[in-house]
């Protein structure tokens, strides 16, 4: 299936694997991209430059396919070291980049100049089109329903794509909700260029993470995330668990008063106590409302390979009988 980001990214097809703060390492990375998607190690899971570099190698050695970088530029006041990183990027050779958070204006004019293609995760249309703006080259239009930070607008993908496809002239990928064919074909009719899977690649056996969280993801339900630190400008949509429950009691609790320390304990470096000990109710962890599609831990060639065998159908079957008249 070419599509304008299978093109832009010299993939198979058109599905990304977004990247994910302890899941993005080189072993789903490789697999992801040997299946013939876009593989996406997570920068900043890796502590310092040097051990990014690493890991880029160590990917090299599992995939001669396509894979690409996620950076995410945080508001805080001791910033990551961002020029190490990108250092790390472009020796490594790599390239494809997501960034996320902050705008990634700055950074632009060096890696295009290394021949790296760059998209962008957006919760908007103004932000996206700001994006396009700056010259990224593609992006990731993250819908309500995804894990992690949906952004504060609540706009669900049935209506944030097609008024994306509406403003934007660079190509985009559906992101949240996406986990099979009907995905796929309905970002595509949607006016998306593919889809960015994030919680749906966790549940695979490739992914680096702790096997109580791919059972967790299994077991939920469409009804199983919550939405925390709204009032906090910073929402993030996290699997129900005790530490959620005591968390979303202290917003309550607080309410305007809310301060970050006051919830530091359920969402300040949780992830390694999760992803990779399998502490399930260590803290808040991010996990998309298409958990309730979820319902194997397939090789990421197995999946990959039937949502592609899915879509297929779907557009030369389905849909075909209703445009017989």
């Amino acid at each position: 299936m070419k599509t304008r980001i299978t093109e832009l990214f010299g993939i198979q097809h058109p599905i990304i694997q977004g990247g994910m703060h302890y899941v993005g390492f080189a072993e789903l990375a490789a697999a992801v991209s040997n299946a013939g998607g876009l593989g996406i190690i997570t920068g900043l899971t890796q502590k310092t430059p040097a051990l990014l570099a690493e890991e880029i190698a160590k990917c090299r050695t599992l995939t001669s396919k396509p894979f690409g970088v996620n950076l995410t530029f945080l508001p805080t006041v001791s910033s990551p070291d961002y020029p190490g990183y990108i250092k790390a990027i472009l020796d490594g050779g790599v390239k494809a980049v997501e960034t996320a958070g902050n705008n990634p204006q700055k950074w632009l004019p060096m890696l295009h100049e290394a021949g790296v293609k760059v998209i962008h995760k957006c919760t908007s249309v103004r932000h996206s089109l700001k994006a396009q703006a700056i010259g990224c080259d593609a992006v990731s239009v993250d819908g309500f329903e995804c894990g992690g930070h949906p952004g504060e607008d609540d706009i669900p993908n049935f209506i944030l794509l097609p008024r994306a496809a509406d403003e934007l002239k660079i190509p985009f990928v559906a992101s949240g909700g996406m986990a099979d064919g009907r995905s796929l074909v309905a970002a595509l009719a949607l006016g998306a260029e593919g889809i960015n899977m994030g919680t749906r690649f966790i549940a695979t056996k490739e992914a680096p993470v702790h096997q109580n969280v791919k059972d967790a993801i299994v077991a939920a339900s469409e009804l199983d995330t919550r939405l925390v630190m709204r009032p906090l400008r910073n929402t993030e949509r996290v699997l129900k668990n005790a530490a959620v429950d005591r968390l979303l009691e202290k917003e309550k609790t607080l309410g305007a008063n809310l301060k970050f320390e006051d919830i530091i304990e359920e969402v300040a470096g949780v992830y390694p106590k999760i992803m990779l000990d399998g502490a399930m109710e260590a803290g808040a962890w991010s996990c998309g409302m298409v958990a309730g599609l979820i319902h194997d831990v397939p090789t990421c060639k197995e999946l990959i390979d039937r949502i592609m065998a899915e879509a297929h159908q779907l557009i030369a079957e389905r849909l075909a009988r209703f445009d017989r008249g």
